[in-house]
């Protein structure tokens, strides 16, 4: 039987969702609300399915799984109705605005037997699952370090999303920086303690909104004693990088063009090593073109789901929850995984304004169009 599957907000990464939930074999997508008619109905036509504005509604129509790309502040409250009605939910990256919203949904999806996972996609990647494999595997031998950098993310006062980034402390810049993040967390571990979580932050630009930070770092130690680093930066030329040191086995890792390079030996010794290091690099990058060639032109030719979740790291996700909702497997991302995303993310605000008490979410209604 098909996984009767929602989705609630109809802005730009809604049809993302829209898409995968009316493709995958194991799902039929039965609706779309956003409290705008016009931006529901535009769904609703373009992938053949009902239009709702209201969520009670919505929830009444009979569903099994609901994916929820509204603003931020408005994640909590659609995830608490749903799981309470017995509704699995996929949330939209970051899963909730505190900590203490996050873990209300872990205790509330204990309590009710219902799953719940969050959009931390780029931890699906291949190259990024490639790489947690090889160290699962004890193939680095022990895991000593994981730095990652991203640059080029957008200005807080950029709009990508919609204008409700505006009320973030980060304006848009913050709204990106999860992704970092949680990457760092999923291929690291979690920190040892939150005390132990060190975030620098900086503000190059002048902003008439007032954003406090377009640039920030993290530092922690894991529980396994891994050092971890994530830098990230507003404007300039994107970059996604992960360096990963092992004790037998280093791992350079670009997430744009999706390539590994293993580092397995000491290129230090002599002239004639530096450069066997420098045509290492040339056939790692050109071997992992010739990889993403063959996938782009498996995706070409071979549209099926199957193939599509083994390259979209969206739809990753959307399979492993459909088969967590039919009770084999675990939740893609946990929202453990999540809270330590958030507990982050409130440290890097605490930095980028020290003297000011954190900020609760706003109790009024939000638009439900991300």
């Amino acid at each position: 039987m098909a996984v009767r599957t929602a989705v609630v907000g109809g802005g730009t990464i809604s049809r993302v969702h829209l898409r995968g939930a009316r493709e995958n074999p194991q799902t039929e997508l039965v609706g779309i609300c956003d409290l705008d008619e016009s931006v529901a109905r535009e769904r609703a036509r373009e992938f053949g399915t009902m239009a709702f504005t209201d969520f009670s509604e919505l929830l009444a129509a009979g569903i099994d799984c609901l994916h929820i790309c509204t603003p931020v502040q408005s994640h909590f409250e659609i995830a608490s109705q749903a799981i309470e009605a017995g509704v699995g939910v996929i949330i939209e990256k970051p899963a909730t605005v505190t900590v203490e919203e996050i873990e209300k949904l872990e205790e509330l999806s204990e309590e009710y037997d219902v799953p719940a996972t969050v959009i931390h996609n780029h931890l699906f990647y291949p190259v990024v699952r490639q790489a947690c494999e090889m160290i699962e595997s004890g193939e680095l031998g022990k895991l000593q370090s994981v730095d990652v950098i991203y640059t080029g993310l957008t200005p807080p006062d950029q709009v990508n999303r919609g204008s409700w980034v505006f009320d973030l402390p980060g304006g848009e810049f913050e709204e990106g920086i999860p992704h970092p993040i949680y990457t760092v967390l999923g291929v690291g571990g979690f920190p040892e303690s939150i005390d132990g979580i060190s975030a620098q932050t900086a503000l190059l630009e002048e902003y008439e909104d007032g954003f406090s930070y377009d640039q920030a770092q993290v530092n922690y130690v894991s529980e396994s004693g891994v050092l971890c680093s994530v830098k990230m930066l507003s404007g300039g030329q994107p970059q996604r990088m992960h360096v990963i040191n092992g004790s037998e086995k280093s791992l350079i890792l670009d997430e744009i063009n999706q390539s590994l390079y293993t580092v397995d030996e000491d290129y230090t010794n002599s002239a004639v090593s530096r450069t066997k290091k420098a045509v290492d690099v040339s056939m790692a990058q050109l071997s992992s073109t010739a990889q993403n060639v063959k996938l782009v032109a498996s995706n070409r030719f071979d549209d099926s789901w199957e193939n599509e979740a083994e390259s979209n790291s969206h739809f990753a996700i959307f399979d492993e929850f459909v088969e967590c909702l039919e009770g084999h497997g675990d939740v893609p991302a946990s929202l453990e995984q999540s809270k330590w995303t958030i507990r982050t993310m409130e440290a890097i605000r605490a930095a980028a304004e020290p003297s000011t008490e954190k900020s609760q979410p706003a109790e009024e209604t939000v638009s439900i169009t991300q």
